[in-house]
This record gives structure tokens, C-alpha cells and sequence, in this order.
């Protein structure tokens, strides 16, 4: 039987959330506004939107392997939540996949019939992953807070930072995070980075992202 004190401080997972609510809610109007044929806006598009659902992929299976199992040992009474929080996670699958399947064949065609058909998808994870995302902050993290030791919590961290690309895409990774971040939480999350990540990000970051984000949106 654990000894060890439960209390972890989940103050990053709502920030996480909201870059995955941000990106997923504006994806469909920029899909849709792609021209016929412009492949190498949807490109621009696509990219992101590749790299998006694979770290929203990334996000749940961290939660699906080391959260949900110890809130089942440690909170039976709230089984019924848990289990509501992994069939969200199910039905979030199967848009995601159809994601997976119809963007790379855009990308290179961008016909108008796949840019339709992605934007709707898009747009139908979109709801799904809002009512999940709320449920999981409203009802599971206080949960997590009350069962879930800050050890724990921060291996759930970790892992998530083991999923971050490196490079480029590790500025605009973060770049992303902290548009939606407060002082405070920029700061908090700097600081569980490794130095030479937070002296790559304070000498290219805000300058990568900017220009990164500015060519996304364009459309």
C-alpha cells in the first residue's frame, strides 16, 4: 500500500488544454480558406496541423498509461469518471485518425473535396476534444490533486516533454504554449526546462514563433 502524499499541483494541464482548444477551433477556417489547388498553402496548413494532433495523440496516451491506472487504484468511488475520461479519449480516435488519413493526401493536392472534408473533421474533434477538455479540468483534476503524488505528476511531465520535437519545431512548440500562458506560468514552466533550452528560447524563441505563427495565420 502507498505511503506516499497525495497533492500534486496540476496548474500546466489547463494550459496545455488551451493551446489544443485554440489550434483545433481556428484549423477549420484556415483549412477552408486554402484555394483549390494551392499546394503549398496547404502545406503551410497541413504542417501544423500534423503536428498538432500528434502532440494531442502524445497528451492522451501519457494520461492513458500513467494517470487513469492510478486513479483506478486510488479512487474507485469515481471509477464511473475515469472510465467517461478514457471513452472520451476513444471517441476522440476515430476523427483523429480520419486527420491522419485525409491530410497528407491534401497536402499535396489540395483539392477542394479533401480541404472540405478535413475542415468538417477537424471541426467535429474540435467539439469532442471541448467537452472532454472540460470535463477532464472541472472533474479529474481535482481528483488527481486529492490521489496523485507531485512525483507522479511531474513524470506525467515529463513525459509530455519527452514528446517535444527538437529544433525548430521545439521553439514553436513552445512559442505556443506561452501565447496562451500567463507572467507567472511562462515563468513556472521556463523553469522546468533544461538551461540550454531556456537560453535558445530567450536568444531565437520569440522571434521563430512570431514568424512561424504569422505565416500560419496569414489566411
Amino acid at each position: 500500500m502507498t505511503t506516499m502524499t497525495a497533492g500534486a499541483d496540476t496548474w500546466d494541464m489547463p494550459l496545455v488544454h488551451r493551446v489544443f482548444r485554440r489550434d483545433f477551433r481556428m484549423l477549420p477556417a484556415l483549412v477552408r480558406a486554402v484555394a483549390e489547388g494551392d499546394t503549398a498553402r496547404a502545406e503551410t496548413v497541413g504542417y501544423h496541423l500534423e503536428h498538432l494532433a500528434n502532440g494531442l495523440h502524445h497528451h492522451h496516451t501519457a494520461e492513458d498509461e500513467l494517470l487513469w491506472p492510478l486513479l483506478l487504484q486510488r479512487a474507485t468511488p469515481q471509477t464511473e469518471l475515469i472510465n467517461r475520461m478514457e471513452a472520451q479519449h476513444h471517441r476522440l480516435h476515430e476523427p483523429l485518425e480520419r486527420i491522419g488519413e485525409i491530410n497528407p493526401r491534401w497536402r499535396k493536392t489540395a483539392t477542394a473535396r479533401d480541404r472540405d472534408e478535413l475542415a468538417d473533421v477537424i471541426a467535429q474533434a474540435s467539439v469532442a476534444l471541448d467537452e472532454h477538455l472540460a470535463d477532464e479540468e472541472q472533474e479529474l483534476l481535482p481528483l488527481a490533486e486529492a490521489h496523485v503524488t507531485q512525483a507522479e505528476w511531474d513524470a506525467l511531465g515529463e513525459r509530455g516533454r519527452e514528446s517535444i520535437p527538437q529544433g525548430k519545431l521545439a521553439l514553436i512548440f513552445l512559442g505556443s504554449i506561452f501565447e496562451e500562458a500567463t507572467p507567472e506560468e511562462k515563468k513556472r514552466f521556463l523553469a522546468d526546462l533544461p538551461v540550454p533550452a531556456r537560453v535558445v528560447w530567450r536568444l531565437l524563441g520569440d522571434r521563430t514563433y512570431r514568424s512561424y505563427r504569422d505565416t500560419l495565420r496569414q489566411g
